[in-house]
């Protein structure tokens, strides 16, 4: 079993909700930005002429973000990492190539290595430590945003100092597998002399050259982990866990063959038990959201519809929106982050907007990434510091300006949401499959009707809104997120329904209101 946390005591329980007592209340489905932290202050260097530290982020920038609507700010990357994570970075010859043909005049500095490399959970000296950190969070909170931060599970950097005080900690392997399986295994000098250890991995990829697998099964392990787990969270109101789904007692015997206790519960819970409105995210993959969940987790990666809508699989994606509220409400919409190629490089245009109203017009917590709103198109590794120059793209900007303004109506933010059922126009028309409609309900008088004709064909269809009192009135239709507007009778919503007729990939937000 997992070693028990230590005894909070009543000191402690209150610092822990001290920073966040004056924030106001989080909506129901909140928005969140995630800033690549080495890249904006590599950028923030070349402007000020001089090394940049989170304290050079300006606070002009963070007021954007609460004025954009947004409620957590992600920033990823601050934690201490070192050379040996650094090195591996700069040798893989395949990597090197891939940073290259990013950055055609790449150079050494450029490389900073991989950001889930960590060697210790305090920010990095160089971005100012954790002070300046702290300092960046009061600013956040001080306009109403909360602090996200990343939490690796999963794996240490070979230069952590447990590799050498402690290597009993990570999963071991012998000379022969290191011959057999290099990609997955390397030779470390320990306090104990040459050992060799696994690289942390997943089942169904190789190793991750630039780090070690801890080993879940020891207790030891568990207990350090916890360790770092709380250490982390004090400096912030939510961990985004990476790939967490991969210490799961069935996912981890599955690739080391070591049985292991859970970790996630009782880790979670001691953490809530010092501040109990801390959030946590999973990054979870392989249809293990609902699991990950009853693990304790707030939230976790919808990729589900995100490959449905890359797939474009309209049926798919409206499927996937049957599930119920009570797993919806908890899942992270994106159309990109920093593992994701950029939406602006895999969707046309078009589509593009299709599927962020799809995705950021459904319940859950929704995820926006840097760039995403200047239209960017190159994916940038996590081990580079330096983002290859693109213009911005103001359509881009303007499309995405409109959608964030209307996320901050609050029936979108706090009401009441339900899939619609489109029906066939005609009999023997099929495009009526390709729409996916929603009805969101401000629980007053307020409705909103968001449609997407997810599909490269012009469709049409009818969609009946599931509305008793629309009878016997007249309602006009005013699309908030383009030209449209319509008068139409209740009867005829709540009947046969409205009837729709979009070009491809064309969508709609309705307010739906009394005619005057």
């Amino acid at each position: 079993m997992a070693p028990a946390a230590p005894p909070i005591t009543a000191e402690e329980k209150a610092a822990g909700e001290e920073l966040v007592r004056e924030l106001p209340r989080l909506p129901a489905y909140p928005a969140l930005f995630q800033l690549n932290t080495r890249v904006r202050l590599r950028a923030l260097e070349v402007e000020l002429g001089r090394p940049a530290t989170l304290d050079d982020i300006p606070d002009a920038e963070l007021d954007q973000w609460a004025e954009q609507g947004f409620d957590w700010v992600y920033i990823l990357g601050v934690w201490t990492t070192d050379e040996a994570g650094r090195r591996v970075s700069l040798t893989q010859p395949d990597w090197r190539r891939a940073f290259e043909a990013l950055l055609p005049d790449l150079e050494e500095r450029d490389i900073c290595g991989s950001s889930f490399a960590v060697t210790a959970y305090a920010a990095h000296p160089a971005m100012g430590g954790n002070e300046a950190l702290a300092r960046l969070r009061r600013r956040l909170h001080a306009r109403g945003l909360r602090l996200m931060l990343d939490f690796v599970p999963n794996h240490m950097a070979p230069d952590h100092p447990w590799a050498r005080e402690r290597p009993e900690l990570f999963v071991h392997g012998t000379e022969e597998l290191l011959e057999r399986e290099p990609g997955n295994y390397m030779r470390t000098e320990t306090a104990r002399g040459p050992m060799v250890l696994a690289h942390g991995r997943d089942p169904y990829f190789p190793g991750w050259p630039d780090t070690l697998q801890l080993d879940y099964g020891n207790p030891a392990t568990q207990e350090a982990m916890r360790g770092e787990l709380m250490t982390a969270a004090s400096l912030c109101d939510r961990l985004r866990c990476d790939m967490a789904m991969l210490i799961l007692p069935e996912v981890f015997h599955r690739t080391w063959g070591i049985a292991a206790e859970p970790f996630w519960p009782g880790a979670i819970r001691a953490i809530r038990d010092r501040s109990p409105s801390f959030t946590f995210a999973a990054e979870v993959y392989w249809d293990l959201e609902w699991t990950m969940m009853q693990q304790g987790f707030d939230y976790a990666y919808d990729k589900t519809l995100y490959d449905r809508l890359i797939a474009r699989n309209s049926r798919g994606a409206r499927e996937h929106l049957l599930a119920g509220l009570d797993y919806q409400r908890h899942l992270v919409r994106f159309l990109e982050n920093h593992d994701e190629p950029r939406a602006g490089g895999i969707f046309p245009w078009e589509v593009h907007q299709a599927a962020a109203v799809v995705t950021f017009l459904s319940p859950g917590l929704r995820f926006f990434h840097q760039g995403q709103f200047e239209g960017r198109r190159k994916h940038l590794s996590i081990h580079l510091n330096r983002a290859p120059t693109e213009p911005a793209e103001p359509v881009v900007g303007e499309f995405y300006r409109r959608l964030l303004e209307v996320l901050q109506n609050p029936t979108l933010r706090d009401g009441d949401w339900c899939l619609l059922a489109p029906a066939e126009a005609w009999q023997g028309n099929w495009t009526w499959d390709g729409f996916v409609p929603a009805l969101w309900d401000g629980k007053g008088s307020e409705r909103l009707m968001a449609v997407v004709n997810f599909q490269p064909n012009q469709g049409q269809c009818y969609v009946k809104l599931p509305v008793g009192e629309l009878s016997g009135r007249t309602y006009d239709l005013f699309d908030l997120l383009g030209p449209a507007r319509y008068r139409r009778s209740g009867d005829e919503l709540a009947g046969r329904g409205l009837y729709l007729d979009l070009p491809p990939w064309g969508f709609h937000l309705f307010q739906i209101q009394p005619a005057e």
